[in-house]
């Protein structure tokens, strides 16, 4: 009651992790408690600058804004029986984002998925960029197995040198000890 009486009630939002030319991919859901006035929040929400906490409602998870493309109010997207978005005077198709993707910070691209006898558009993480550089990475390479360099480390004396400055020292030191005994 008293959120009430303040104005400090949550604002539901459609939630866009992604724009792209005729395509929203929607996370659903979410509202947002205002620290400030109630219509100066829905004017940085319209305007695209909200900065702050969502409360996720499928997912019972606060995010922070920045993870997202838009924000939206509620009644300033529409949602029709084929699942298409109408919003800021335009027509979009609609991809259902995962929970999964709603932290991704890359880009998403979508799968077709049937349900029922529905056709959907389901949001994916792009990761075809990884997949390249796998690929590449996973040519094969060429590594000679040579007994002289086995050991060798450039930072590290060569074995044989090594061994022998050791036993040049223990043989001149039992010449020393050798010499006070006679």
């Amino acid at each position: 009651m008293l959120k009430w009486l303040t104005g400090k009630q949550p604002i539901p939002v459609w939630v866009i992790k992604q724009i792209d030319d005729s395509l929203l991919h929607l996370c659903g859901q979410g509202s947002i408690e205002p620290q400030a006035k109630r219509s100066s929040v829905i004017d940085a929400l319209h305007a695209g600058r909200y900065e702050g906490a969502v409360s996720m409602a499928n997912g019972g998870l606060v995010l922070n804004a920045r993870l997202f493309a838009a924000l939206v109010p509620l009644e300033a997207l529409q949602l029709d029986d084929q699942g298409h978005a109408h919003w800021n005077g335009r027509h979009w198709y609609v991809a259902q984002t995962p929970q999964r993707c709603w932290t991704f910070e890359g880009r998403l691209v979508t799968q077709r998925q049937v349900l029922g006898n529905q056709e959907q558009l389901i949001s994916v993480e792009d990761v075809s960029d990884i997949r390249r550089q796998v690929q590449s990475a996973a040519t094969p390479g060429r590594v000679n197995y040579d007994p002289r360099g086995v050991n060798e480390h450039p930072l590290i004396a060569r074995r044989d040198e090594g061994d022998a400055a050791e036993r040049k020292d223990t043989d001149s030191g039992t010449d020393k000890w050798r010499g006070h005994d006679d």
